[in-house]
């Protein structure tokens, strides 16, 4: 059905703006009509229109930031929870954010839930939006009746969420910003200061030293073959990429991944804390084990965790445990199952998963933290050991033209 996006007058004369569906630009009026908005401007928003180049560039594009769903999602509550109807609660969020396409949404969302729609049938209609999780909590929520808890709990879950990614990315920012840096530098150095001081080295027909002679080569190198230097580095990345997107390649890489000495507990961990996180969020809030692990085998980006996570979901048809079936696929760690066993046995899994999460993230943390306490001076020492050489490859034929000269 179309799309339109109208701005109006309401009935007691207020501006009002947002979106409505049906069939036509008269049925879109007539439609406004009945809910007492008078439109002053009706445009159909087209589907079908020429893309940009942020369209064909989905992770910096349409989708909305986690803290700001997590803003939403509190704010949500707080209008239910203060004995405001859904639709005007969704319309008092639409009139207040500020950024378009978040308001755009909830405007769709309010239109959909004001003809009848649920909310988590109306939410799923924006999938670059609101997750799997997101929309199964909120269906869940709806049907106990409990819609402005599950609200919060979504909010408190998207929130630890970002501040864990948040340490992840801030642990790691300082060695890649210091690594780029040191690359462009060396590069400007053996790209364009060395030519011209090699041209100097080559006028006086002196013997150069060896490391010099290395200088020049790699900068002749570099300059003469960078067009096939960055031909090469693209079809890698390519074909990785490529690699990456078939079922062989992602599994080879998800197992190697996981091998690899010091990063690959550490993945793990970081991995078993989203996935303990994530479930028990979805049982508090109401969820069934099977739908649950579903839901949650869908946010873990390792195709072994996630098999693992499938054969639990048969195991537990089957009348097994959880913990004994993730136990059998020796790929997570003693901990969450043997904490997981714990709750099963006293009926309390959630808070076992809530303490397993908090166990994870703080060891993961302080990985991050111990890994760029180590690499902070590695890499500084790097950088100093390539400047020594440059400074030497320079400095000694500049040396020996001096004693002959003498």
């Amino acid at each position: 059905m179309p799309v339109f996006a109208y701005r109006g007058l309401s009935a007691d004369g207020r501006s009002v703006a947002g979106v409505v569906d049906a069939d036509s630009a008269r049925n879109a009026r007539g439609k406004l009509r009945s809910l007492g908005i008078f439109p002053t401007e009706l445009n159909e928003e087209v589907a079908a229109r020429t893309r940009s180049l942020r369209d064909w560039m989905p992770s910096f594009g349409g989708r909305i930031p986690q803290p700001e769903i997590s803003l939403m999602s509190r704010q949500l509550a707080t209008l239910l929870g203060a004995g405001v109807q859904l639709v005007e609660a969704l319309g008092t969020l639409a009139e207040q954010t500020p950024r378009p396409a978040l308001k755009k949404i909830l405007s769709q969302v309010r239109e959909r839930v004001r003809e009848g729609s649920s909310l988590a049938d109306a939410l799923a209609m924006h999938s670059n939006a609101f997750s799997d999780l997101y929309v199964g909590m909120v269906r869940a929520g709806e049907a106990a009746g409990a819609l402005e808890i599950v609200l919060n709990r979504l909010a408190d879950y998207g929130e630890k969420q970002a501040e864990f990614i948040a340490k992840v990315r801030g642990a790691l920012t300082y060695p890649i910003i210091m690594l780029c840096v040191g690359a462009a530098i060396m590069t400007f150095l053996v790209t364009y200061v060395v030519p011209q001081v090699a041209t100097i080295f080559q006028q006086s027909h002196a013997a150069l030293p060896m490391t010099t002679q290395i200088l020049i080569a790699l900068s002749n190198f570099l300059i003469g073959y960078w067009m096939l230097i960055l031909l090469g580095i693209l079809a890698i990345a390519g074909g990785i990429m490529l690699g990456l997107s078939t079922p062989r390649g992602r599994r080879f890489y998800d197992r190697t991944l996981l091998k690899v000495p010091y990063i690959g507990p550490t993945v793990i961990k970081v991995i078993c804390a989203r996935f303990a996180r994530t479930l028990a969020t979805l049982l508090s809030s109401g969820v069934q084990l099977l739908p649950a692990l579903d839901a949650v085998k869908r946010v873990v980006n390792n195709r072994l965790l996630a098999e693992a996570i499938e054969n639990s979901r048969v195991s537990i048809r089957e009348g097994h445990g959880m913990a004994q079936t993730l136990g059998q696929s020796g790929l997570f760690p003693p901990l969450l199952v043997e904490m997981i066993r714990v709750g099963e046995r006293s009926g309390e899994v959630e808070p076992m998963l809530e303490r397993v999460a908090d166990s994870y993230e703080r060891e993961v943390a302080a990985a991050l933290s111990q890994v760029t306490t180590v690499l902070e001076p590695v890499m500084t020492l790097a950088m100093a050991a390539g400047i020594v050489f440059m400074m030497l490859a320079v400095l000694m034929p500049i040396f020996q033209l001096n004693q002959l000269m003498r």
